[in-house]
């Protein structure tokens, strides 16, 4: 019989990404849905949003205040002048 174990302590918290877009900021909000987390960060001036998985919420944890990294992998950026 296999013993069951938090998902989270399968991942290293300091984990090595690929992406270079990695902005730090502050949780602005979080709110659960069903099956989905809509978080909120400012990053300087700017939020971003972005929706992850509950499951993904809850093993960090997320609250308003806490210190994040938000990671922008993308395989197309736009630019917009002025």
């Amino acid at each position: 019989m296999m013993l069951a174990r938090p998902v989270s302590a399968c991942y290293k918290q300091d984990m090595a990404l690929s992406a270079r877009n990695q902005l730090p900021g502050v949780v602005e909000s979080v709110q659960f849905g069903s099956i989905m987390a809509h978080v909120v960060v400012k990053v300087g001036d700017n939020l971003i949003e972005s929706v992850i998985t509950r499951t993904s919420a809850e093993e960090l944890e997320l609250k308003k205040g806490d210190s994040v990294r938000v990671v922008v992998k993308s395989t197309e950026v736009m630019i917009a002048k002025g």
